[in-house]
């Protein structure tokens, strides 16, 4: 049973990184501010974030192919 959990846990993380990558690249500004909360030195960078859309896009793609490649990953360990 806690192999179901680690494997569920394991896509729930692949969809979020892909899901929130998506809306960091279609909705920049709007990403940016969705995640300014916590700490202070949190708040600055997501602060930054929003003044720089594009550095906002270039971090949400690499979340979504870290996203794949961790669901890939995961998709092959499955498999053995």
């Amino acid at each position: 049973m806690p192999m179901i959990d680690a494997r569920r846990w394991s896509h729930f993380t692949a969809m979020v990184l892909i899901g929130d990558g998506i809306m960091a690249i279609v909705r920049p500004h709007r990403d940016a501010q969705a995640w300014n909360l916590g700490p202070k030195p949190w708040r600055g960078l997501m602060r930054y974030m929003v003044d720089h859309p594009t550095l906002t896009r270039c971090v949400g793609i690499a979340q979504v192919v870290a996203g794949i490649m961790w669901a890939t990953r995961e998709e092959k360990v499955l498999e053995e």
